[in-house]
């Protein structure tokens, strides 16, 4: 039986063509069967592909020709092509939205002015060393808040952002300011979220900054549940959830009944894609699934939410 698998990856580079790149990718996506869902800017390319594992090579193998792709870092996880309901490959002005676009320079070198790369093991490094000197080790959730509910680094700071682009304003409201002087370690799924929030602190006077160089993902083939993370890792696709060992603890709580889960389900309004947590019990009430909004405004279970 062949075999399936899901490969995540992203490349900061200057592009300078997005448009021809946007239909070459697809073209490769579409070449060996795979589906995903890839941007492109003129400061790079994200993307997250899933299908047979020797076909999913092949089209990485093909991206990696591109010069500027030589390097291509990927990050493997259990999955398929089923995983994405079809190929989505867009073209943006950022690859990651913070909406400071402004604020970002790329090179052939990358995010310039961003936060020192710490491999898994050089964060644990970091972690102990500056405990016996008596200090303590920040770590800052780079992702949305909600993604925190079912996993997350030990004693995190957890942004209270709902998209990446709250991320700016939520830096600027001062209530960080007390870590600008302490060693802090930005993370997200796969690294590239904190490419630029880890340069978006050090512009704001963040003074040691670092980036946990493959994200969870990374740090999660190489310690599973044996380290600092603890829970589940949320994903972009029909997954929405990964464990990387069995022994993986469930963090997240029912808003129902408060009982153990990691499963988000969408609000029981049809056009409502707010998501929250639930067991298999609580998510079968359909009335109980209304979001706080769409229960306050009067919606009925599956009936589209009113136009503005």
């Amino acid at each position: 039986m062949a075999q399936h698998r899901i490969a995540l990856f992203y490349a900061f580079k200057p592009l300078p063509d997005p448009e021809a790149m946007r239909l070459w990718q697809r073209s490769l996506l579409e070449q060996w069967g795979l589906r995903g869902r890839i941007l492109i800017s003129r400061d790079g390319i994200n993307g997250t592909v899933g299908g047979e594992i020797r076909a999913v090579k092949q089209y990485l193998k093909s991206t990696r020709e591109y010069p500027a792709f030589h390097g291509l870092d990927v990050k493997w996880s259990d999955g398929s092509a089923e995983d994405f309901p079809r190929i989505s490959v867009k073209v943006r002005e950022e690859i990651v939205s913070f909406g400071a676009p402004g604020e970002l320079t790329v090179t052939d070198d990358g995010v310039q002015g961003g936060g020192r790369h710490l491999s898994p093991q050089q964060v644990h490094e970091l972690v102990d060393s500056r405990r016996e000197a008596g200090e303590e080790v920040v770590f800052f959730d780079g992702r949305n808040a909600f993604e925190a509910q079912i996993g997350k680094f030990r004693d995190a700071v957890v942004p209270d952002v709902q998209t990446t682009r709250d991320f700016v304003k939520e830096l600027d409201s001062g209530k960080y300011d007390d870590l600008k002087d302490k060693p802090v370690v930005t993370y997200c799924t796969g690294g590239i979220r904190c490419e630029v929030l880890s340069a978006l602190m050090l512009n704001r006077g963040f003074h040691e900054v670092y980036q946990l160089e493959g994200g969870i993902a990374r740090y999660g083939e190489q310690y599973g549940d044996r380290g600092m993370w603890e829970g589940s890792l949320y994903v972009f696709d029909r997954r929405m959830h990964l464990e990387f060992t069995p022994e993986a603890v469930t963090v997240g709580r029912c808003v129902g009944c408060q009982g153990p889960t990691n499963k988000f389900e969408n609000c029981a309004t049809a056009s409502c894609r707010k998501l929250r947590l639930f067991c298999a019990d609580c998510a079968s009430d359909d009335q109980l699934r209304l979001c706080p909004d769409c229960y306050a405004s009067g919606q009925s279970p599956l009936e589209p939410s009113p136009t503005t």
